[in-house]
This record gives C-alpha cells, structure tokens and sequence, in this order.
C-alpha cells in the first residue's frame, strides 16, 4: 500500500508529542491527523476511515485502554499502536493482550517507530486483502449461486440481485438494485427462518412456487444490517410431484378396475343365462295375455324390467372386459351429429336446449366408433340426467397436439367437490335414485384409456359439469 492510502490517527494530550509525529508522518506522505484526547479521536473514528492509531495510553478522561476498547467496536480491523513511558509498561502489555499492535516507549526512537509502522502497514495490507478476497468470495458465491438470493437494506431495498433471481423473476439487476423493494417480490420477514414453501411475484405478474429461507446479517455493534434471503425455483419439482400423484391415481384406478373387472365378470357370466331364461319365458307369455288386459301390462313391466337387468349384465361384462373391436377412421363431429339426432326427442321432452361448436379442423381418429359411441351417448344422457329441470347441453370439438378433444357441458346440479374424485370409480353414482349399476362412466374411462386418451370432470355445484374427452388421432392402447 502506498503512504497516501494510509490513514494514522495521532492521539496524545502532550502537543509536542502530536506535533512532532504528525511532521514525521506528513513528511512521508500518509495521510495524518490529531486528537489530544478520547473524545475528541472517537468522533474523528466515526466520521472517516482509519487505518492506524497511535495513542498514549495515560490521558486525562478516557485512558487509552479504554479508547482501545471502544476502537475495536468501532472497526476491529483498526492496527493499534500504544505510547507508553517505563512506568506504564505493564499496562502497555494489557493493551497488547486486549488486540493493540505494539507498543513504543518515550521518548520516541524514530527509527523504532519507522519499523512499527512500516509492520503496521503490512498488517493493514493484509487485512484489507483479506477483507477483499472475502467479499469477492462472497460476491462470486453469491452470483454464481443457481437459488436466486436478494439481499436487501433495513428499509426493504434491494441492494443484491443475482443471476439466479434474475432468470426467476425476470427483473434484470440493473432494474432491481437500488430502485426496487423487496416488498415488490416477497414480504420480507425478521431473523432467521428455515426453508418453506412461498409464492413470489414475476416481472410479467406470473406467481411462482419456491422454497424461501431469510436471515438477518448483523453488524459489528450487533445491530440490524441486511435481509438476505435465499429462494430455490421449485416449479419444476412440484410440477413432476404433481404428475407423480397423478400416475399413481392412475394406477390405483386400474387396480381397482382389475379386481373389480375379475369379481363383476364372474357374477354376470352366472345370471346371464338364467336371465335370458325368464326374459324368453315372458315373451311366450305375452302372446298368450290379449292386449290392454291387467295381466298384459304386468307381463310388460317385468319383461321391461328384466331387460333392464340383462343391460346392467352387459354393462358389468363391458366394465371386466371391453369388447376388443377392429379400429377403423372415425369422424368425431359425424359421431356427435348421429347421437344428438338420435337424442333429439329426448333432449325436447327433458327442455333441454343443444349447442354444439363443432371445429372444421378435426382429423379422423383410428377408434372403435362402437365404443366411442357408447361413451359419448353415457356422457350426453348423464347431463340430461342432471337437468331435470331443463337446461342447456354445450357439445363441442378441438383439435390441438396430436389429439382430439370432445368437452360435453351442462348447466346441470353440478358434482360435489367430495365426489369428483370418485366417479370413474366401479358402483360410484351420485344419482338419488339408483337406475344403474354405477358402472356407466367406469366402463367409459376404462375405453377411453384402452385408446390411449384420458377423460376428466370439471364441475361446481349448482351451475354443472363438464366432461372432457382427449382421444389420440393415432389411436392406442
């Protein structure tokens, strides 16, 4: 270091002692000054930088044990120097035990003291290089560091804003530091805080998921200095926890679809053939009973009912084991058109109103139209179900990455939050009167998965539901 980038403070209450060292200093170029006592040297401590102090360790107030003391707090990297006469030898060793330097014996030997400062700016040389290597550590650490870290002054303004906050939050550091508060980004917080889950607020106003850890930096006197806080982008990770859950949902569904698919099979293979039995039997009678007589109507009633009971029987074996039908092209919005216009009557008699949006851009879809068909038809018949009251039935068709999709939307009673989770669950219905097995949209989602597509539930109670159908143009399964 060169003399003028030294700083020495002279503190002495004899004038020729002060006099005499600050011509030998100003002589050499540093940078000198003086105070004939404590007080006097403590102000001129705090209002600019030193970076040594020569002091006489027996002045009137204030001694210069004490001033040593109250140095340290000020910056403990001070290099301190103690002038002593024989008598305060000892006392000079206390200083040198509290963190003074060294020490010089009056009457001065300039020599001697040449040497101690000549040390002294070394040691300062040092220090300040450690100081700086320190911070450059830091500041790479800092700005190499993938977490975003902001540090921020006692009043929330950022003065820290890293690579990794930038590429998180889109604000440059240029339009962070000094003009932008902490505040803007996330409510800062007092002390120390371990990792937790927060939400902070993008340039372009897009709220984020992270794990955010905040500290408070203290000063030498221990008082408040900065809020650095530390936050990781945990988008990523949550979004594949997210379709983690999801998988696992899946395949506890198809487990459930399995042993259920095994139990339902072999009950329905059981009654299948004593069903038909009695259903024929019904038929013989019927054309023994003339017309419009008593008998005839409860011959009907239980041959209706009957047939109703071999329809739940097809449904259970559709549920254990989709017929397997030879895939051909399919056209989506044709399907829905002969299925609307078989409803047609229906939907009048219920007062339910249809609208159908259908996209002129929708591919053919290799698809076992039966099939499609089956689940579409449930779907529609379910909102009419839903709207006993009347309502409006919304059909529509996209097309968009390979898929094409079918949302069928009603202004039906809406599903519970409760249930949503259940529907395409074997025996599930949330229908009053039970008309079914509760096997409808089991069957449909257990085919619309064997084509390789996902069918999902929208819905709030009392404005209705809508089912979204996503089916692959290629076909799979």
């Amino acid at each position: 270091m060169k003399p003028e980038e030294i700083g020495i403070l002279i503190v002495d209450d004899e004038a020729s002692v002060r006099d005499s060292l600050y011509q030998w200093f100003k002589a050499d170029g540093y940078r000198v000054d003086t105070a004939e006592e404590a007080t006097g040297a403590l102000k001129k401590l705090e209002n600019s930088p030193w970076d040594i102090v020569l002091l006489d360790i027996r002045m009137p107030g204030m001694d210069g044990i004490e001033l040593q003391r109250r140095i340290k707090q000020i910056d403990q990297n001070i290099v301190s120097i103690i002038i002593t006469a024989h008598a305060s030898v000892d006392t000079a060793i206390q200083a040198l035990k509290d963190g003074a330097f060294d020490y010089v014996m009056k009457p001065i030997d300039p020599d001697d003291l040449s040497r101690l400062i000549r040390n002294a700016v070394e040691k300062r040389r040092l220090v300040q290089e450690n100081i700086q290597l320190r911070r450059q550590i830091e500041e790479r650490l800092i700005e190499s560091s993938v977490d975003g870290v902001v540090v921020a002054d006692r009043e929330g303004k950022i003065l820290i804003f890293n690579k990794g906050a930038e590429g998180m939050l889109g604000y440059s550091a240029e339009e962070a530091v000094g003009k932008m508060s902490i505040r803007d980004i996330y409510f800062g917080c007092r002390g120390k805080l371990p990792s937790f889950p927060l939400l902070l607020r993008r340039k372009d106003g897009e709220l984020i998921e992270s794990e955010f850890s905040a500290s408070i930096i203290y000063d030498e006197k221990g008082n408040e200095s900065v809020t650095v806080g530390v936050f990781k982008d945990m988008r990523e990770k949550r979004g594949i926890e997210r379709e983690l859950h999801k998988t696992r949902e899946a395949l506890v569904q198809a487990e459930k679809l399995a042993a259920m698919g095994r139990l339902t099979s072999q009950i329905a293979h059981e009654l299948n053939n004593p069903i038909y039995g009695i259903m024929n039997t019904l038929e013989l009678l019927k054309t023994e009973v003339p017309p419009g007589s008593k008998r005839r109507s409860l011959l009907e009633l239980s041959l209706a009912e009957t047939v109703r009971l071999s329809e739940m029987l097809r449904n259970m074996l559709s549920f254990s084991k989709p017929e397997q039908e030879k895939r051909m092209p399919v056209k989506i919005n044709e399907l829905i058109e002969g299925i609307l216009l078989v409803m047609e009557k229906q939907m009048r008699e219920a007062n339910v109103r249809v609208t159908t949006a259908f996209s002129d851009d929708i591919p053919e879809i290799m698809a076992s139209a039966n099939q499609i068909r089956q689940v579409v038809l449930n779907v529609v018949k379910n909102a009419k179900e839903s709207m006993p009251s009347g309502g409006t039935l919304f059909v529509r068709t996209l097309p968009g990455n390979g898929n094409v999709r079918i949302i069928i939307k009603d202004t039906g009673v809406g599903i519970p939050e409760a249930f949503k989770d259940k529907i395409f669950e074997a025996f599930f219905t949330t229908k009053q009167k039970v008309r079914g097995a509760g096997l409808g949209l089991s069957v449909c989602y257990g085919i619309v998965k064997g084509h390789g597509g996902e069918m999902s539930v929208e819905s709030e109670v009392g404005k209705g539901t809508a089912f979204i159908i996503s089916l692959p143009v290629k076909g799979g399964g």
